[in-house]
């Protein structure tokens, strides 16, 4: 298949090319060359900003358009409209973020998604993200409608990372000792690897698949204990966790998600790490053990040695002031 790829070279991009590749398709990846502009030098490179410059893909012809880096609907709905009778299919990575009231556990499909008082808004941010992804799958069904191939991934994880959101578990729990683990210890927590993602893309797109699928992980119940002990298991080391509970580290304005990775407090946000995967499952999404994952990014991010990209996660200093501090109350 003749691919091109909108991104290509970050994270899940370079998983997916590297699988596009091992299946023998032809990638063709259009970037701005600012990120890994290095990578597949045997790949055809096209240099261009999405927004205003996708006339440099003019009179080319595709399988299949694979987009990562998406995030405007009015740059969605360009890119769709521009190669719609240029590509057979559009496969547009969303997230599981579209979703409207997350207080729902086991949410599928069919859930209602967020929206926009105001749809001309182009700022990112924590409360525009998941209805401005929703908007843009309706900009490219609306461009190819029924050729659209819509993917939600959760929490997408392992080697190439760049947030440190997933990394940090693997890397702290590496360095042993006590350390601090958030309440409750039922909550359960969803990732998927960037390599599975991306094989099971390929997959769907070799076999001209449309519709929209949740894609997360793993296949069965996973809690916060469980991927602790799990991960503690994994980089074999004797980490012991403290179990702190949610007021207090409210009270202590620890971040949720990023300066402690994997915790949203309370129930309103409970629902985005319990999102039904059946029907990806049922399509045919293979989901490794997590332990490989942590194994696997734990030894990417030693192999950078101190470059570990990303600001999420919390530092040393701070989290043994967090220690003491719940240790001093009686914690």
């Amino acid at each position: 298949m003749n691919l091109l790829f909108l991104g290509g070279t970050k994270f899940l991009g370079r998983h997916l090319v590297e699988n596009a590749l091992q299946a023998g398709h032809r990638p063709t990846l259009f970037h701005r060359g600012v990120t890994g502009a290095a990578l597949f030098p045997d790949v055809e490179h096209i240099h261009g900003d999405r927004d205003g410059g996708l006339g440099a893909l003019g009179g080319r012809s595709f399988d299949a358009v694979i987009d990562t880096s998406g995030y405007l609907p009015r740059l969605v709905g360009e890119a769709a409209s521009r190669l719609a009778g240029a590509a057979e299919r559009y496969v547009f990575v969303s997230t599981i973020s579209v979703y409207r009231d997350f207080r729902e556990s086991g949410m599928s499909e069919i859930a209602p998604v967020g929206t926009l008082p105001d749809r001309s808004v182009e700022t990112v941010d924590g409360d525009t993200y998941g209805p401005l992804k929703a908007l843009c799958e309706v900009a490219a069904e609306r461009a190819m409608p029924g050729r659209v191939l819509i993917l939600r991934p959760g929490l997408i994880v392992g080697p190439n990372d760049p947030t440190n959101r997933f990394t940090y578990w693997t890397t702290r729990l590496a360095r042993g000792g006590r350390f601090l683990a958030p309440l409750p210890r039922e909550r359960p927590v969803q990732f998927i690897d960037a390599r599975d993602l991306a094989a099971w893309t390929v997959r769907m797109t070799e076999a001209g698949t449309t519709g929209v699928f949740n894609v997360t992980g793993p296949a069965a119940l996973l809690t916060m204990e469980g991927f602790l002990a799990l991960a503690c298991d994994a980089v074999g080391n004797d980490a012991r966790p403290v179990w702190v509970d949610e007021a207090f580290l409210i009270a202590e304005k620890v971040d949720p998600w990023m300066e402690l990775p994997l915790w949203l407090p309370g129930e309103a946000w409970r629902g985005l790490c319990e999102v039904s995967v059946r029907r990806a499952l049922e399509a045919g999404l293979v989901l490794r053990d997590p332990a490989e994952t942590v194994r696997d990014t734990c030894a990417w991010a030693r192999s950078l040695g101190e470059a570990l990209p990303g600001e999420a996660g919390l530092d040393p200093e701070r989290e043994a002031a967090l220690l003491r501090a719940w240790e001093t109350r009686g914690g």
